[in-house]
């Protein structure tokens, strides 16, 4: 075992000298060590049950014959800090719980590792480290929260910030927000709808690197700390079995996980995401491959906020496995990937039932015969960009309109609520990507307040950031290469007249190539918005959204 590094023969009494200050018996330095990661706080709602479900894997993996050790990770709520600052800090985190995990599993030896994240860039970042370790691992989340209710129907995080946008046009009460506000977010858990933090947590699933539930039995459910327990046990086996993180995170998986993804409506990270983990097991990832995919993969859910249902609805319904199960119908998935069950993607979702048709659409009555995402590239997004399909009213997937060009978020936020913004108009919010932002903030305030105003119809948003899960409408991100470093975005101006064709997947400036060359020649980097600590050492190192915004030494120039 790896742990015998640290606690087997004479030159280890040192070692166990520590571990006995822990208080750890010889019999438990004997057994497997397990490493708990737990990334509970009391700052994010998704996160402030999982010391319920860190324990109940603790005692899991006790039961088992290993000895469970927690370590922490950190985690950011992408809700509080949107909108300000804390959001530059969001995606960054990715690649600190990454390397932080790395470090502590390594540091200490631990035999195998059980990950325990909920928020968006917690499983990301935990997959990414899984994929660097390589020991047997499995994940459990804290589960999703359950959605709220706002007169009579069922309401989520976006809907709150689109009361906002509707209370600035004028269209909500003051009482009515208050009333949104202590409603829509009733338990912990993360956000109900197909956000990105959902998304991820199903994602694992399909994966393979998570039990059946894992994405969506409710956060509240006591079936989710029976989870946490199977989870607990279920490491020990891999354990035995020596079943490892690149065994089952394949190219194979990878493609399945993205085939999943477009079924399902998943948010737009997943593009940043699953780029990133792919990168880990050394495989080259085009975003365009969601194109292929798309092209061949029906859209069967409409989650918020693409629609009515949230995901206590698709728990019910039968889950991710039941969605695999439709696809399967014809052979979408390759079916001979290996999981942390210990059996192939086949074995286990043989038998899945789709038990409301309403919330996954059986495969012969699809939403759309194309996947959730799309990707569009064109003069302005040479490199690509991404956006939610099955968010996008059918009004706005072809659309031509002036563009409203800001240099960052905040700005087009006082011109949207300001009524500056018409019908028809594409706003374009710049130098907001990886390196620019720095962090490449999400912009749910803005894609809200167009929503909120009315103008969720007759309105697109572009930008060189990203969009929450929460958001939708004609939201276009990741616009590849970005502002910062002389992408076309960089060169738009008041006024160009923007094509968006998203059937087409198609996103073009109408400007003359010899204006364009005229602009460039004209164009200077900007001075970096922020010189100091981990955001300035992220933005020297950080690639393209294309690319996963993953990080890379910057090669020098001697």
């Amino acid at each position: 075992m790896r742990s015998d590094t640290v606690t087997k023969g004479k030159q280890q009494a040192p070692h166990r000298s520590l571990f006995n200050a822990l208080g750890l018996t010889k019999e438990e330095m004997d057994r497997p060590l397990v490493g708990i990661v737990s990334s509970y706080n009391e700052i994010v709602p998704g996160h402030m049950n999982l010391d319920k479900i860190v324990d109940a894997v603790k005692q899991g993996v006790a039961m088992a014959g290993g000895t469970p050790i927690v370590f922490p990770a950190i985690a950011v709520c992408d809700g509080i800090a949107m909108g300000h600052i804390g959001m530059k800090y969001s995606l960054v985190t990715r690649d600190l719980i990454a390397d932080s995990t790395e470090a502590m599993a390594l540091a200490h030896q631990f035999d195998a590792l059980v990950m325990v994240p909920n928020c968006d860039k917690n499983v990301p970042g935990l997959l990414m480290a899984a994929a660097r370790i390589n020991v047997p691992t499995i994940f459990v989340s804290g589960g999703p929260m359950l959605a709220g209710h706002v007169k009579g129907e069922k309401r989520s995080l976006s809907s709150m910030f689109e009361a906002v946008g509707a209370n600035a046009a004028g269209t909500m009460s003051d009482e009515d927000l208050c009333e949104f506000e202590n409603k829509v977010c009733p338990t912990c858990g993360s956000c109900s709808g197909m956000y990105t933090a959902n998304s991820m947590n199903c994602l694992t699933e399909v994966l393979g690197m998570g039990l059946g539930g894992n994405g969506t039995i409710p956060a509240v459910y006591s079936a989710r700390i029976r989870l946490a327990k199977q989870a607990g046990m279920k490491v020990m086996e891999l354990l035995e079995k020596n079943i490892r993180p690149r065994d089952i995170m394949t190219e194979k998986a990878i493609l399945n996980a993205l085939t999943v993804d477009m079924a399902l409506g998943c948010s737009t990270n997943s593009m940043l995401h699953l780029p990133a983990i792919a990168h880990e097991i050394g495989m080259d990832f085009e975003i365009d491959f969601a194109n292929g995919i798309s092209e061949k993969t029906p859209n069967l859910c409409h989650l918020a906020p693409a629609g009515p249902t949230y995901m206590e609805d698709l728990n019910e319904a039968g889950g991710v496995y039941a969605v695999m199960a439709e696809l399967n119908k014809k052979n979408l998935l390759h079916t001979d990937c290996m999981t942390v069950t210990g059996r192939t993607v086949g074995e286990n979702i043989e038998g899945a039932v789709n038990r409301n048709p309403e919330v996954i659409r059986p495969i012969d009555n699809p939403y759309t015969p194309t996947g959730g995402l799309a990707v569009l590239k064109g003069n302005l997004a040479p490199d690509g960009s991404v956006v939610k399909r099955s968010a996008v009213v059918e009004e706005m997937l072809v659309h031509e309109g002036p563009a409203r060009v800001f240099e960052c978020e905040e700005d087009a936020i006082d011109a949207i609520k300001g009524g500056k913004i018409v019908a028809g108009d594409v706003v374009v919010i710049r130098y907001e990507g990886p390196k620019g932002g720095p962090g490449m903030r999400e912009m749910l305030n803005p894609t809200s307040a167009i929503a909120g105003m009315g103008l969720g119809s007759s309105v697109a948003l572009i930008t060189d950031g990203r969009f929450s899960g929460a958001s939708r409408g004609a939201s276009i991100g990741h616009v590849s290469p970005e502002a910062a470093v002389g992408g076309p975005i960089a060169l738009v101006e008041e006024g160009d007249l923007i094509r968006i064709d998203i059937p087409g997947l198609k996103l073009e400036l109408a400007v003359p190539d010899e204006e364009l060359k005229k602009r460039r020649e004209k164009w200077q980097p900007r001075e970096p918005k922020v010189t100091t600590g981990y955001l300035a050492r992220y933005a020297s190192m950080v690639t393209s959204g294309n690319r996963g915004a993953i990080l890379e030494i910057p090669k020098s120039n001697g």
